[in-house]
């Protein structure tokens, strides 16, 4: 199963995305975007800079997890990972985002 983009609004009202993998399990989400225009040109970015290993600032929580940001050229966060228990873990999590951003499909969740 193929990976895909959810766009959603939180609960301030602000479009979301967050990047799945094919198994369901999310691997990347966004800030919050005042116009869905600005959120699908959020996902347009993580599918452009996605493929790039440099693109990836690998960190390290306070509490000893391991997380990562996708930043665009400019160096703008495009998306943040959920905190994974080790290095290993995030880094795979890198690799799924390479692996399913260029062909997720986008869903649209607040049109339902």
């Amino acid at each position: 199963m193929a990976g895909k983009f959810e766009i959603y609004k939180d609960k301030a009202g602000e479009f979301r995305f967050r990047l799945k993998a094919g198994n369901g399990e999310p691997i990347l989400a966004s800030e919050g975007y005042k116009a869905r225009a600005s959120c699908e040109n959020g996902i347009d970015s993580v599918r452009r800079n996605g493929g790039d290993d440099a693109r990836y600032e690998r960190k390290e929580t306070k509490n000893g997890g391991h997380m990562f940001n996708l930043k665009a050229t400019n160096g703008q966060v495009i998306g943040t990972s959920e905190t994974y228990s080790s290095a290993s873990g995030r880094d795979n999590g890198i690799e799924s985002v390479k692996k399913n951003a260029p062909d997720a499909k986008v869903v649209d969740l607040t049109a339902q």
